[in-house]
């Protein structure tokens, strides 16, 4: 079962502190990886190439890895999938957020969507855990609620809203929805355009058990200017106001 945030508690425990930006470089993975310790986050959630890097700059910290799968469309063959997320693991991943096949969705292929999942589960079990990232702005409430309910069927022990690179971000109506369309044995995550306190709580009052976002340290600490993802609009980058 997912441990629930409690109202006046600190929320740095239940942040996956993010960047997935395309264009990130390893002094910017070092410094989410800094801050991630500093701050005691949950985790640190980074494409597959940075897993390595965050696991020899994370150790000792207790804090865990986090790396996306099939990211961002879901697209992508299941056994690619699947061996993208033995690597991740290999590499010291303890968790793993994969994209469905958010077109077998759409399509009402629900079995095409379930061996997706549970294909990807079962290549890492007993080694990570597994958030199945729904990509909510494309569905609607039926297919939310189906998904969940197919997820959490395959194995999976989170369902999650955004990929940040879709259209859309986390909402409290979703968050609700999804939390009613699994059972307390797994988790719901927030991501997508929570990017300070208020906005953070709202989510974890709605249901969350886990917040992503690249903004965790404004989160926190209230100071907009030190989180990671800074470094990508130092940089000329877009800042994502998503995920």
């Amino acid at each position: 079962m997912a441990e629930s945030w409690v109202p006046g508690t600190p929320i740095a425990k239940f942040i996956d502190h993010t960047l997935l930006k395309p264009g990130a470089t390893e002094k910017y993975i070092v410094r989410l990886c800094e801050e991630a310790a500093q701050h005691q986050f949950y985790s640190v959630c980074v494409n597959g190439s940075w897993v390595s890097l965050c696991r020899d700059q994370l150790a000792g910290t207790g804090v865990h890895i986090a790396a996306v799968v099939g990211f961002p469309l879901g697209a992508m063959a299941t056994k690619a999938k699947v061996y993208e997320a033995q690597t991740a693991v290999e590499d010291g991943a303890t968790e793993i957020d994969m994209v469905l096949p958010i077109g077998a969705v759409i399509d009402g292929r629900y079995g095409v969507v379930s061996h997706d999942i549970a294909s990807v589960v079962r290549a890492v079990e007993g080694s990570a855990i597994v958030k199945v990232i729904l990509e909510t702005g494309m569905l609607n409430a039926e297919q939310k609620a189906e998904a969940c309910r197919v997820a959490e069927a395959a194995g999976a022990h989170y369902v999650k809203t955004s990929t940040g690179f879709g259209t859309g971000g986390a909402t409290e109506a979703d968050i609700k929805l999804m939390r009613a369309s699994v059972t307390s044995s797994i988790g719901v995550k927030a991501s997508g355009g929570i990017r300070d306190a208020e906005t953070a709580i709202k989510m974890l009052q709605a249901g969350a058990n886990r917040l992503g976002t690249s903004a965790g340290v404004a989160i926190v600490t209230g100071l907009s200017s030190v989180s990671a993802s800074e470094g990508n609009r130092a940089e000329g980058q877009e800042e994502s106001t998503q995920y």
